[in-house]
């Protein structure tokens, strides 16, 4: 009998530690899983930190060059500055271009409206039957063509700068979309061919 009641407070006792060594576990288990979780997200965190300056060096020219020239790994600073400095040029690239597309944008509008005046003056040529009473001397024509000449060349010298190249190429545009419209040009030659007929048939 004192041998069954040893064993049942033996069994007891033991079991009691089990649970007890259970319970003290779970709450070091918890703290350790989200130890783990915090350090996995850290690294996940710094992993992407690395590869964005990787990504930055492989795309980043000058990065390219510097690290081509030497075996020092190149800092995070470093990579971040000549990034911005690359950026800044990549700007300053595109506001020029964006003003060449601008100033050739113009120069089509310019070569339009000179193209719509010549097929207009084609057009009127060919409607207009050529007699040969009606014939004018080459003399005649040089002189319509340099009354043409003189009245474009006076609007062009007063609205033409040459300070620099850029400036020039920008005003010939503006004057040609000014004054070398179809209408300005036709009340141009109308004008010439008015005076002209004045002088040949007084």
């Amino acid at each position: 009998m004192a041998a069954e009641g040893f064993g049942e407070s033996s069994f007891d006792q033991t079991s009691g530690d089990d649970e007890d060594s259970d319970n003290s576990r779970t709450p070091i288990s918890y703290k350790d899983r989200r130890r783990e979780a915090h350090t996995q997200a850290e690294q996940k965190r710094r992993d992407a930190i690395k590869k964005g300056y990787d990504e930055l060096q492989n795309i980043v020219p000058t990065c390219q060059q510097a690290e081509t020239l030497g075996s020092q790994k190149m800092s995070k600073a470093t990579v971040l500055q000549r990034s911005i400095d690359y950026i800044q040029f990549l700007v300053q690239q595109k506001k020029k271009q964006e003003e060449e597309l601008d100033s050739l944008r113009k120069e089509v509008m310019a070569l339009k409206i000179m193209k719509a005046n010549y097929e207009h003056i084609v057009k009127a040529h060919q409607n207009t039957p050529v007699h040969g009473q009606n014939l004018v001397s080459d003399e005649t024509k040089f002189q319509v063509f340099q009354q043409i000449m003189d009245t474009l060349f006076q609007s062009f010298n007063a609205s033409i700068s040459v300070a620099n190249f850029a400036e020039l190429s920008a005003c010939v545009f503006s004057w040609l979309e000014e004054y070398c419209k179809p209408q300005s040009l036709r009340e141009v030659v109308l004008g010439i061919l008015r005076q002209l007929n004045t002088q040949l048939n007084p």
